[in-house]
C-alpha cells in the first residue's frame, strides 16, 4: 500500500510553480493548525492532572497520593506515545504524510471529546479512573504519531535553507497549543467559578475538541504529500519495514535524539504541570494567578520559537541546541528561586518566563532531529527519537518532581534535576551529527550509516 500515483504526479507537477508556493504556505499553515489542535487536546490532560482530577477521579485520597496517582495516569499517555511512533511512523514512511495526520488527529480529537463526558469516581467508581487511563493511552498513541508526519509536512515542502524555520512552525503547536487550552481553561474556571468549575465545567473544553479536529480536518485535507515523499514513491524507494530499518541502521541517532530532549522536554513538564499544584496547593497562589501566567508564557514562546528556529539555518542548530541546554541548568535554580521568594509579583514573573529555556530549544529542535534521518525512514526514525524521551524526560518529570519535593523539603531538588538533564542534553547533542548544511533528499548523507 502506497502513495496513489496521482498524488505523486500532483507533486511533482507543483515542483517551481505557484501551485508549488500555495502549497508551501498551506502545508506551513496545515501542520501548525493540527499540531495546535492535538497538543491543546494533550494539554488539557495536563492541566487538568494538576488542578481538578484528583477531585473528580480519586476522592478517597490524600491530596499527596491523588496527586501522584493523577499523575501517573499523566505518565501513561506518555509510554503511549513512542507506541504511536512506531505504528504511525511505519505508515507514514509507506503510505504518506497526509494521510497518516489525517488518522492521529481524528484519534486525539475523539478520545478528548470522550474524556470531557467521562463520570468521575463518585458515579462509576473504580470504572471511572479505568476509563481514563485508556483514554490517555489513546491520547498519548495519537500524539506520538503526530509530531512526525506534522514536522515533515512543513519541511519537506519548504525551502531546504531554511529548514530550521520551516520545522519550527509545526512546534507552534505545542505554545499555540497550551495557550489556547489554558485559556479555554482559564475563561470557564473565571465565568463558572471555583465550586461549579469542579463540579463539571470543567469539561467544556475537552467537549470543545470536536469542534477544533472539524477544522483541522478540513485545512489537511487541502494539502498535496511532500515532494521528498512523492519523489521516494516515483523511484520505488518506500521501504517494507521502516521501523525495522530504522533500528537496524540508525538505532544511535534515535538514542542520541530522545537523550537531547532531556533537558527540553523534562522541564517543560515541570513548568506546565507541577507547578500548577504546586503553587495553588503550597503556595496558596489561586489558579487564575498561575493559570493566566501560563498563558502569558505561551504567547512568549509563540514569539520565540521560530526567532531561534530562524537563528538556526544562520547560527548552526546545535550551537543555539546546546546554549539552551546550558541556560536550562541555571534557570532551575533562578526559576524556583523566584516562585519561593514570597513576592507575587515576582513568582508571576518567573512563570510568564518559565518557557523561554524551552523556546531557545524547541525551535531548532524538528530539524535537527529530523535531518539525521533519510526521506524513506524519516517519519519512523524521528518519531521514535522524538517519543521516546516521554519515557525518561516528561513522562515520569510531575512525578519525579512531586516525590523530589515531598522527601526534600525544597524545590531546589527539582532544579538539580533539571542540571542533571542539561548535561545529559549537553552530552548527546555534541555527539550527534550536524547536518544544518547537508542534502537531506540525497541518500548518499546517509550512505556511510549503512556501511
Amino acid at each position: 500500500m502506497t502513495l496513489n500515483p496521482d498524488e505523486v504526479r500532483k507533486t511533482t507537477q507543483a515542483e517551481g510553480t505557484d501551485e508549488h508556493r500555495r502549497q508551501v504556505r498551506k502545508a506551513a499553515v496545515a501542520s501548525i493548525i493540527g499540531t495546535t489542535i492535538e497538543w491543546y487536546d494533550y494539554f488539557l490532560y495536563g492541566t487538568a492532572a494538576a488542578l481538578v482530577f484528583p477531585e473528580v477521579f480519586f476522592p478517597a485520597s490524600s491530596d499527596y497520593a491523588g496527586q501522584l496517582e493523577s499523575f501517573a495516569i499523566l505518565f501513561v499517555g506518555f509510554l503511549a506515545r513512542p507506541i504511536g511512533a512506531a505504528v504511525f511512523g511505519h505508515w507514514g514512511d509507506r503510505i504518506g504524510r497526509k494521510a497518516t495526520l489525517i488518522v492521529t488527529l481524528l484519534l486525539m480529537g475523539i478520545s478528548s471529546t470522550l474524556i470531557g463526558v467521562l463520570p468521575g469516581a463518585d458515579t462509576i467508581g473504580i470504572l471511572a479512573p479505568t476509563l481514563l487511563v485508556l483514554l490517555r493511552v489513546l491520547q498519548g498513541v495519537a500524539v506520538g504519531g503526530e509530531w512526525g508526519g506534522s514536522v515533515l509536512l512543513s519541511m519537506e515542502w519548504g525551502n531546504q535553507n531554511r529548514r530550521g524555520l520551516m520545522g519550527s512552525w509545526p512546534q507552534l503547536g505545542v505554545a499555540a497549543g497550551l495557550f489556547l487550552g489554558t485559556l479555554v481553561f482559564t475563561i470557564t474556571n473565571q465565568i463558572a467559578g471555583e465550586e461549579a468549575f469542579n463540579n463539571g465545567a470543567w469539561r467544556i473544553p475537552f467537549l470543545l475538541s470536536i469542534v477544533l479536529v472539524a477544522i483541522g480536518l478540513f485545512v489537511r485535507l487541502q494539502i498535496l504529500e511532500t515532494p521528498m515523499f512523492a519523489a521516494v514513491v516515483a523511484e520505488n524507494r518506500v521501504e517494507k519495514a521502516p521501523i525495522a530499518q530504522v533500528l537496524v541502521h540508525h538505532w544511535r541517532e534515535v538514542a542520541l535524539s530522545a537523550l537531547l530532549r532531556m533537558s527540553e522536554q523534562m522541564p517543560f513538564y515541570v513548568v506546565t504541570t507541577f507547578v500548577l499544584a504546586y503553587m495553588v496547593d503550597d503556595n496558596g497562589y489561586s489558579k487564575n494567578f498561575v493559570l493566566v501566567g501560563t498563558l502569558i508564557a505561551s504567547g512568549i514562546e509563540l514569539v520565540l520559537v521560530p526567532t531561534f528556529g530562524h537563528l538556526s539555518d544562520t547560527i548552526g542548530r546545535k550551537r543555539i541546541y546546546m546554549t539552551a541546554a546550558a541556560v536550562m541548568g541555571v534557570w532551575g535554580f533562578v526559576y524556583f528561586g523566584l516562585l519561593d521568594s514570597g513576592v507575587a509579583w515576582l513568582a508571576f514573573l518567573a512563570i510568564c518566563l518559565g518557557l523561554v529555556p524551552h523556546a531557545m530549544h524547541y525551535g531548532p529542535q524538528a530539524a535537527l532531529i529530523a535531518e539525521s534521518f533519510p526521506t524513506s525512514l524519516r517519519y519512523g526514525g524521528s518519531g521514535l527519537g522524538y517519543q521516546l524521551a516521554s519515557i525518561i524526560a516528561g513522562g515520569p518529570a510531575p512525578l519525579v518532581a512531586t516525590f523530589l519535593l515531598h522527601q526534600f523539603g525544597t524545590p531546589y531538588a527539582i532544579s538539580g534535576y533539571i542540571l542533571v538533564s542539561a548535561v545529559i542534553t549537553l552530552a548527546a547533542c555534541a555527539a550527534l551529527p550536524d547536518r544544518s548544511r547537508s542534502d537531506i533528499n540525497d541518500d548518499a548523507t546517509y550512505a556511510r550509516v549503512r556501511s
